[in-house]
């Protein structure tokens, strides 16, 4: 028997999005702060050579360059105002929950409730500043190595420093508007905007590659079969639960006795979403992102680092696996399912796991589940995001056929669609309270009785 959510849910269609007046309304801002968004990647920073630039892409679309280009939504390549794209405010955001989870005084910090969290959350802003402005001067002097400059000097590079960093934290700005008055995660919808939008170039430079015999009729056939499968596996491993049952006690309210119920605790295989994909790739791209633009003026040092950890060798494969996994183990216990406060709240509502004791054997027992779940979660995020790269690599793909691209879309996908599904049961729900209101208004006029005289 269906439960009643689940009998509203299935009513959810194009009226009820129709009569949704706030949801209408957070679409709306949601799709005009995108907009906005993807006209500044067309904004471009001052004093730079343009025809120099797209000579330089074009050479650079293959390596490192291709994935920065991805990550900022084709921003870097036309060197617009946000070609640091949002990834110095996530690298902040990592820094900061690591040091989180080590310092006390941190930890104690995001115990205080909404203050503790405005304060982390300023700390955070305070790294992207940092983070950003450290990338936007190592840019601007790589850009005048490269002889990318019209009129190099220190004019330039603070004018550089200035845009990149002010493109940086509007972006950050936006996403935080996003998150709290549109639908959808913020800084995730500006990864997945900037990749849907450069999707259709690349398939057309893809296809033009098959038309001039480049690559094999086989070889795109196998590729477009790749991305179904992976689109697939991940649309079905995102909505797989692990359910844990969960039991409540009798209770008396006066003179009534009310029977125990049951209910689950859903545990998902990937409880971290597409976060760690995400900071793995900004780890792997902020000692990069310096040396791109300067060309034969790299150091030993950072030939070194592009030569090992360019895409498809395999330390990059490996150090990729294994801050996949880490940041999936990390980031599910210390952000999205922290078993310690699952397991207080359960206590607080009186509900246990069936042969197990509330408080701490509880914690425990959730801990000893989530781990094994997350193998399989890690695992699987690995796979998604190693294998299309490792085939990518062999047959000079683009990158956004990648397995970490696939991943974004989709798993971003996914949330948006079931946030407004949320948005629409919640408005159901209220619409459905305020006709009980005028029922029962209605009755207590026709019921009511007319003073008796005296």
């Amino acid at each position: 028997m269906a439960s009643a959510a689940e009998q509203m849910a299935a009513n959810i269609s194009w009226g009820a999005l129709g009569k949704a007046t706030e949801l209408r309304q957070r679409i709306v801002f949601t799709l005009g702060l995108l907009i906005v968004y993807r006209l500044g990647t067309y904004i471009p920073v001052p004093g730079i050579d343009g025809q120099e630039l797209r000579a330089f892409f074009e050479n650079a679309s293959a390596g490192i360059g291709g994935i920065l280009n991805m990550f900022t939504g084709g921003a870097i390549s036309r060197m617009g105002i946000f070609a640091l794209g949002i990834m110095p405010y996530i690298s902040a955001s990592i820094i900061v929950q690591l040091l989180t989870a080590m310092v006390p005084q941190l930890e104690q910090l995001k115990k205080e409730g909404e203050q503790g969290r405005k304060k982390i959350n300023q700390y955070t802003r305070y790294g992207t500043v940092f983070l950003a402005t450290f990338q936007a001067y190592g840019l601007a002097v790589s850009l005048e190595a490269g002889d990318l400059a019209v009129d190099p000097g220190w004019y330039f590079r603070a004018a550089t420093v200035v845009t990149l960093v002010g493109g940086t934290m509007f972006l950050m700005w936006l996403g935080e508007q996003i998150t709290a008055r549109g639908v959808g995660n913020g800084i995730s919808l500006i990864i997945f905007v900037g990749i849907i939008a450069e999707v259709p170039a690349a398939l057309a430079q893809f296809l033009s590659q098959g038309r001039s015999g480049s690559i094999s009729p086989a070889v795109i056939i196998g590729v477009i079969l790749m991305v179904l499968v992976v689109i697939a596996f991940v649309v079905f491993m995102e909505r797989a639960l692990r359910k844990i049952h969960i039991q409540y006690p009798r209770r008396q309210v006066g003179m009534k006795t009310y029977d125990g119920g049951s209910s689950h605790l859903p545990i998902k295989v990937n409880p971290a979403g597409v976060i760690p994909a995400i900071f793995a790739s900004s780890l792997l791209l902020l000692p990069t992102t310096i040396s791109t633009f300067s060309g034969s003026q790299t150091g030993p040092v950072m030939a070194t680092i592009l030569a090992y950890f360019g895409p498809g060798q395999p330390l990059y494969l490996a150090f990729f696996t294994g801050m996949i996994v880490f940041f999936t183990f990390f980031y599910t216990f210390n952000v999205s399912f922290k078993t310690d406060d699952v397991a207080d709240n359960l206590r607080k509502q009186n509900g246990f796991v069936p042969g197990i004791r509330p408080g701490k054997k509880t914690e425990e027992y959730l801990d000893y589940v989530v781990t094994r779940i997350l193998v399989l979660g890690s695992g699987y995020l690995a796979l998604v995001c190693l294998l299309p790269e490792i085939i990518r690599s062999q047959f000079a793909i683009p990158f956004y056929f990648g397995g970490t691209s696939v991943l974004i879309v989709v798993s971003v996908t996914m949330d948006t669609i079931q946030q407004v599904q949320s948005h629409l049961l919640a408005h159901q729900y209220e619409g459905l309270i305020e006709k009980s209101q005028l029922r029962g208004k209605r009755r207590g006029k026709t019921g009511k009785k007319a003073p008796a005289r005296r």
